[in-house]
């Protein structure tokens, strides 16, 4: 049972240390296994920093990448979202700009009725601002069933 931890616990360790030593042969052995032992000992734990730091590096570019992607998504729907508020603010334009101009024609249209109602009553030279227009007056219509002079005067011929 001991021999099992001995093994478990120390066999690489021991095995290569034993191995360092019979290879160099050095003056004190003991003192050299002792102090490879150390050594030993400071390059696992080394060894076991690297792997942790190398975990958490990995961990944290991992979390890096899902950061930037959620980033770019944001970006994205950034983006969408200006170019619907610019659409939206175009079509409001375009919506404001229409009803002004429906505004003018029909003020413009108000003005052309109020014209035709003042100058119903004026005569052509009155209207007209060319030099030499006809002053005439009103010319009242007849009723189609009645004849007119001219025409009466137009059959006796």
């Amino acid at each position: 049972m001991e021999s099992r931890y001995l093994q478990k616990e120390l066999g690489t360790c021991l095995t290569q240390g034993l191995a360092e030593v019979a290879r160099m042969r050095p003056v004190d052995p003991i003192e050299y296994l002792a102090l490879w032992i150390y050594k030993y000992k400071e390059n696992m734990t080394m060894k076991q920093q690297r792997e942790n730091e190398k975990a958490q590096l990995e961990h944290e570019r991992e979390l890096a990448l899902l950061e930037q992607e959620m980033m770019e998504r944001l970006k994205a729907e950034e983006i969408l979202f200006q170019q619907q508020q610019l659409e939206l603010q175009l079509e409001l334009e375009m919506q404001e700009k229409e009803r002004q101009r429906m505004e003018e024609m029909q003020r413009a249209q108000e003005g052309v009725e109020e014209e035709a109602i003042t100058d119903s009553g004026k005569t052509l030279a009155e209207i007209s601002d060319r030099y030499g227009a006809p002053n005439l007056s009103r010319v009242e219509e007849l009723d189609e069933p009645m004849l007119s002079d001219v025409a009466l005067n137009i059959d006796q011929d």
